[in-house]
């Protein structure tokens, strides 16, 4: 069953690899969508996959890159299609 989560990741997120870090684990875990900063400091992402995968990155977003400092997440339904998993501008 694929699911579609939307996240907003809170802490010391920006300027750590975290996206990267996310893109790459995303492709090992065969999850698609999509990771960007966002102007308030926060890192946003659409995830999108089978259940189990899609945990499976929440899970490490949980913990990000070994720089990061996740204070919070805020997960919610997702919408949308992706092919793949890709680093998006700064919104």
């Amino acid at each position: 069953m694929t699911i579609t989560r939307h996240l907003v990741i809170r802490g010391r997120v920006q300027g750590v690899w975290y996206r990267e870090s996310m893109r790459q684990a995303a492709e090992r875990l065969g999850v698609t969508g999509w990771v960007r900063n966002r102007r308030d400091g926060t890192v946003e992402a659409m995830l999108q996959g089978e259940a189990a995968a899609v945990q499976a990155l929440i899970d490490w977003a949980w913990q990000g890159p070994p720089a990061a400092e996740v204070s919070d997440i805020t997960i919610r339904e997702g919408e949308g299609e992706y092919a793949h998993f890709e680093k998006r501008p700064t919104e």
